[in-house]
This record gives structure tokens, sequence and C-alpha cells, in this order.
């Protein structure tokens, strides 16, 4: 047996089931001792804690971006699997990736490239659960969002930061992942209830992308006519005198209920939640940096979200309309070259590094941790449509900011990135590593809507800081 596939498959059985590491921590959680208790608080991650990230920013390519074509090219393989695109070098020596993302290639003295990342589900919302909750699904089948369900990586992080009044904990823009036609678990609090569900938030009114016109502004938050701020803010202050606050009883969908009603009030009256929103404010310059399209102007909301002190946001990546349509999406079983080429990867490419680029002249990479993902990778095969299809077993992530070392490959794929060739990766390291660089400990414990604690993950933090 080669090396490669004894590292492939140690790793698989570590997903499939529990580690010897992970089964004595999860053990530990059971029967919850003082002393077992003491240990897992003391673990925490590898050197101590050393992120600086105060929120994260989360690009997320529905549909599983072809990483054999963007970040792990193959120039050596044979045609049948290198496709027809080349590498070319970044402006770190070294490194080299597909020549249609020149201007992130242009910072990757900023990037962070793990090319050895895998799990073992090829459907597109078990794939996105695993690699957004950090655990394999626990359920066959199509997943719609349950209250069984893990929390979602923004969910996560969320709990662990405070937001101030009229700030969400974490938002999703432009709109929800959707799998044929059903929401997907992984986006959502799951067993912590819905106060951790992020709000979905669409882009500016009146804006058309790809010659469609999207409703794409804040939920509706306008006040009714001849109401200024000012004269609701007197209103909802009177009335939080006379009025004793809900009461749930224990009941989710009351205490749910009235999470967001309060939080939709403070919104209202909430001149910096309200000033985000407002894109017109940027300059021409600036916004045309990110580009006048759904991407781009996604990327520069979720900038100005998280200077409006929201943790988390949630961006998904697409050339145009996601949910179907005439638009694009990364799931490119036909045609997998010309859609990267001339619709995907353009806007991708500028988004990206438009918003790279602006955290780092703002001073705010260092604390703003921004990670690209998608539910998997795509087949090293071409398939008799020029497409790819889906493939978990090989992918790339790419982070940056938030105390992350830029200019670095973690782990490698094999030579036609079908596995992982060194230093193997899952979800769960994944997860410890964006949990260290937002100063979060990866035992550190959440509980459930039975108040059961729960370990974040049980994965390592991988080396890139």
């Amino acid at each position: 047996m080669s090396s490669t596939t004894q590292t492939f498959r140690r790793g698989c059985s570590e997903f499939n089931g529990l580690s010897r590491r992970a089964a004595l921590q999860a053990g530990g959680l059971f029967g919850l001792t003082l002393p077992t208790m003491l240990q897992q608080q003391s673990l925490g991650a590898d050197g101590g804690l050393t992120g600086t990230a105060k929120s994260c920013i989360i690009l997320y390519c529905w549909g599983g971006q072809s990483h054999i074509d963007t970040w792990d090219l193959k120039p050596k393989a044979p045609a049948s699997i290198r496709g027809p695109f080349t590498p070319i070098s970044t402006n770190v020596p070294g490194i080299q990736v597909g020549e249609h993302i020149p201007k992130l290639a242009g910072m990757t003295d900023k990037l962070a490239i793990v090319r050895s990342m895998f799990h073992t589900d090829a459907a597109h919302g078990r794939g996105m659960y695993w690699n957004m909750t950090g655990h394999k699904p626990n359920r066959p089948g199509n997943l719609p969002p349950k209250r069984s369900d893990w929390p979602g990586l923004p969910a996560m992080i969320s709990h662990f930061r405070e937001s101030q009044p009229g700030v969400p904990r974490s938002i999703r823009l432009p709109y929800p992942m959707v799998d044929n036609g059903t929401l997907q678990a992984g986006e959502y609090g799951g067993f912590m209830g819905g106060a951790y569900d992020p709000i979905v938030v669409k882009t500016p009114k009146g804006t058309a992308y790809g010659g469609r016109s999207r409703d794409l502004g804040s939920p509706v938050l306008d006040l009714a006519s001849g109401i200024d701020r000012d004269r609701f803010r007197r209103r909802r202050s009177l009335l939080g005198q006379i009025q004793s606050p809900a009461v749930s009883n224990g009941d989710p969908a009351t205490s749910s209920f009235g999470h967001f009603h309060d939080l939709a009030m403070n919104m209202l009256v909430s001149d910096r939640v309200q000033n985000a929103f407002d894109l017109d404010t940027e300059t021409p310059e600036l916004k045309a940096l990110y580009g006048d399209h759904l991407g781009g102007q996604s990327c520069l909301l979720a900038r100005r979200l998280v200077d409006a002190g929201v943790p988390v946001v949630q961006v998904l990546m697409s050339a145009s309309d996601l949910n179907g349509g005439k638009g694009d999406h990364w799931d490119t079983h036909g045609n997998n070259f010309n859609r990267l080429k001339d619709r995907l990867l353009p806007v991708f490419d500028r988004s990206a590094s438009a918003l790279i680029t602006d955290l780092d002249q703002r001073g705010q990479l260092d604390e703003t941790l921004v990670l690209m993902i998608g539910d998997f990778g795509r087949t090293p095969k071409i398939n008799g449509n020029a497409g790819r299809d889906h493939y978990p077993f090989s992918f790339t992530v790419v982070l940056a900011g938030g105390g992350i070392r830029g200019g670095q490959v973690y782990g490698s794929s094999d030579a036609h990135a079908a596995h992982p060739r060194t230093l193997a990766a899952g979800p769960p390291d994944l997860h410890a590593t964006v949990f260290t660089a937002m100063g979060i400990r990866p035992d550190s414990l959440i509980h459930d809507n039975l108040n059961r604690p729960h370990m974040l993950t049980v994965g390592r933090p991988l080396p890139l800081f």
C-alpha cells in the first residue's frame, strides 16, 4: 500500500468514526466530572491561542469550486486531468496558482493555501454541512435544517462574541444556500437555538446584476412614512418603561420570537447598522475596485457590516443568481472551463482580492479573518461534457488575515489532485484553526437545548500562525 493511500485511509477513519484522541475527549463530555472538566479546560490549542481576529468573513463557493483549476493545478498530469488552464507565478517565489485568478496571485503573500483538505461526502448539502459544522452529517439523505443539527461556523463563533444592541450575531448575504429547493442544514444555529440563526440580508435595492434586477437591500427596516428615527426612539423608550418583558416559560419558539423581535426593533433605531447598508457612502473608486456585480458588492457590504460590529458575515460567492435561473454557480458538471474563465473566476478573483486589499489598506486585516471555502472540490478526471463532477476526497481552502501567516502552502495533494499526499486535514482541523484565529479555544463547550455540553471540535489547529 502506498504512503499516499495509507495517509488518506488513516484520515478517513478519523472522520467516519472517531480517532483515539477524539474518543478520549468526547468520553470526557459524558458524566462530566470536575477533574475531567478541568482537564478539558486546560487543553486549549497547541502552543496557546495566538489569534487576533475580532470578526470573520466567510466567502462561500456553493457548488464546489474546482481546486485543480484554481489553487492546485497539475500541469504534468495527463490532458484528461490537467485541463487547458496553466499555472502562473504568484508574488511568493515557488508558489503557483491558476492563470484565471491573477489578482489573488498578486497577493499570495497574504494568503495561506491549504491543499490537503478532504472529507467523504459528495452531496452538496451534506458536504456543506460537514465543512460548515466541522461534523459528519448526522442523518441520511437531504438535510433541511433541524434543531438537532450541529450549529454552523457563524453560530459557533458568534456565541463567543458580544455584539452591540441592534447588531445581529451573524449575517448571511445575499441569500441562503438552497439545494433542490430546500434550505440546507449547516447554516443555522442548530441545537444552540434560533437566537443563533444568521439573518439573511439582501444587497442594495434596484441594483441589476447580470441583466437581472434583484431586490437586494437590507431586510425591511424602513420606518413608516412620517415617523423619523428620533421619534421612534422616544416611543421605543416609553414602551420599554410601561411594558414588562415577554416571558418565554422556557419555550424555544417564544424565546426565539422575542429575540428577533427585540433585534428588529433595535436595528430600526441603530444608525450604525442602518448606515452600513448604504453603499452610496463609499467612493465610486472603491465600489469599482470590488466590481459592479453581486459578488463584489456583497463583499463590500460584508466589510461594512463587520465595521458596524457584526462578528461574522457569510457571503455566497457567485457570478449572478445563485438559486437557479441563468446565473452561474460552482457546480460545473458541464462546460467547466468556459464557465470558470468567463464568469465565475473573474468575479471571485476581483471580489475576494478587493476585500483583502480594502481590509489591509484600512489596517483591519489582522483583526478580520477571511475564509474561502465551498462544499468540496471537483473530479480530477474531466467528464464527457467538458465538466468536472463532485469530489470531496481532495480540495483546497484559503485563509487570510486574523493572525494567519501569509505566503504559505500547507499540505499537498497527489499527482492528480485526487487525494492528500502530505498533511491531510479535515473539517474538524479547519474549524480548530478558525477558532484559534478568533481567539476561541477549540475545546470550549457549547450547550444544546437540553443543556448538554459539546466540545466545539476535536480537530487540531493547523500551524498557519
